[in-house]
């Protein structure tokens, strides 16, 4: 029998499958949560920041000789007043090129310090914003915006207006742990929910394999239990199967019977001819001949059924009983011998995951083989090991040598011509047990006689 191939799984790759794809739409939803918010923030900052900056420039005047002038006591926030507030403005002049000089004006809150270095814009009346940083090296957002005069002499201003980013990083910071750590928690309920959901909807396929074990040993001749509607189909084409499997059997049993029955009277009265027919060399030959083909009848058809039988699961024979039947009727048939029949069974439960007939026959063949050999006693034991069980028929007969155990194995062989038989019921113990993976060992009793070791399935 070929390993089985397993292909991983199904719970496996549905966890798999599904840790992936929440743990990527977790990390999407947390970079575009965090950089909306970020966004929004900056968007506010800079909204701020335009309206300080409005706010400065209606407080800017120029006077006759030019100069800018700006009115400090109209500046409503007090933090323009306190020194390193995190809120500042500054005023530059540009010369002829665009480039920055020494800031004119600055708001009180940058007591000795200046805003820069700013890189140079091209002058416009749209605001600029640039990350410079401030005066004790924490992190500025700065506005600026340029200013044109032409009276009394023309002149380029630039206006500059920054405030500290740090409370918009602590808000976004926090923001950022917040967000992780809702969707770490939102991460892990859609985990546990993926382990209950893959849980329940493989919980008909566990049934599924409970019913198939209980139909493999037996113990239901079908599929059993209740099923979703989409494993539903599956099970009625199963027990379909198996129906149509017992079927056939019962049919090739049948056929089997009407054929041995069809066959028996032609060759009891063929038989029955010749030997009315005297010793005559045409009558001998009948004869022989006739026993042959009642052998290749009864080999065919033990074979065929055999055959047919060892396909249908859901089989199970309880060995005790089976060998019980066959002592009593042992006893009757070699009445005239007074043999002592034992029977050691250690596991006294032990079953045969096959038919019950099949079973008859071939301890049958073994039970009656080791009576017509034994001297005084015929010992039974019935073992279990694992997933077979064993069924040892010792005699305490003269046996049989080593070199000629092969050979009665034959189909047809025999070793004395003068007792009765067809030389048949070892090879077709053979062929039954093999038919259900087992096997016949022919070994040496304790006692001297011949030990048949029988080893068949068991069922599990």
């Amino acid at each position: 029998m070929k390993p089985r191939q397993r292909s991983g799984s199904l719970r496996v790759r549905l966890l798999v499958i599904t840790l992936v794809t929440v743990l990527a739409a977790l990390s999407a939803a947390y970079w575009w949560l965090s950089g909306r918010f970020s966004a929004e923030l900056q968007r506010q900052l800079d909204t701020a920041l335009a309206q300080q900056i409005d706010h400065v420039t209606a407080r800017l005047d120029f006077n006759e000789a030019g100069e800018p002038l700006v009115d400090t006591r109209r500046l409503s926030d007090p933090r323009w007043e306190r020194p390193y507030s995190g809120l500042y403005w500054q005023l530059d002049r540009l010369a002829a090129d665009g480039n920055r000089r020494d800031a004119l004006l600055r708001s009180r809150s940058l007591w000795d310090a200046q805003l820069g270095p700013i890189r140079a814009v091209a002058p416009s009346e749209d605001l600029h914003a640039h990350d410079v940083d401030g005066p004790r090296g924490e992190r500025l957002r700065v506005l600026e915006r340029s200013i044109r005069i032409a009276r009394p002499l023309p002149a380029e201003w630039r206006l500059l207006v920054a405030a500290d980013t740090r409370d918009t990083l602590a808000a976004l910071r926090d923001f950022d742990g917040v967000l992780l750590a809702s969707l770490g928690g939102l991460g892990a309920l859609l985990c546990l929910a993926a382990l209950a959901q893959v849980g329940l909807g493989l919980a008909p396929l566990r049934a599924l394999h409970a019913s198939l074990q209980r139909l493999r040993t037996g113990a239901t001749p079908r599929l059993e239990g209740r099923f979703p509607s989409e494993v539903q189909p599956l099970v009625d084409d199963l027990n379909t199967v198996l129906e149509h499997n017992a079927r056939m059997v019962a049919r090739a049993r049948t056929q089997a019977g009407d054929l041995a029955h069809g066959l028996k009277t032609p060759l009891a009265v063929i038989r029955n001819a010749s030997s009315q027919a005297g010793e005559s060399e045409l009558a001998v030959l009948v004869s022989e001949q006739v026993e042959l083909a009642q052998r290749q009848i009864q080999w065919h058809l033990s074979r065929a059924q055999a055959a047919a039988r060892g396909r249908v699961p859901g089989q199970r024979t309880p060995v005790r009983p089976v060998v019980d039947r066959l002592m009593r009727v042992m006893k009757k048939i070699h009445a005239d011998r007074a043999l002592t029949m034992v029977v050691q069974a250690t596991r006294a439960d032990a079953a045969f995951a096959g038919e019950e007939q099949d079973l008859q026959e071939m301890l049958g063949n073994l039970i009656d083989n080791a009576c017509a050999s034994a001297r005084s006693e015929v010992r039974i034991s019935i073992l279990r090991e694992g997933v077979v069980v064993g069924i040892r028929v010792e005699d305490d007969g003269p046996g049989i040598d080593p070199d000629q155990r092969a050979f009665v194995l034959r189909r047809g062989a025999r070793l004395d011509e003068s007792r009765p038989g067809s030389g048949l019921g070892l090879p077709i113990v053979v062929d039954l047990a093999e038919m259900y993976g087992g096997s016949l060992q022919l070994e040496t009793a304790a006692s001297g006689g011949l030990a048949a070791e029988l080893t068949l399935p068991a069922d599990r």
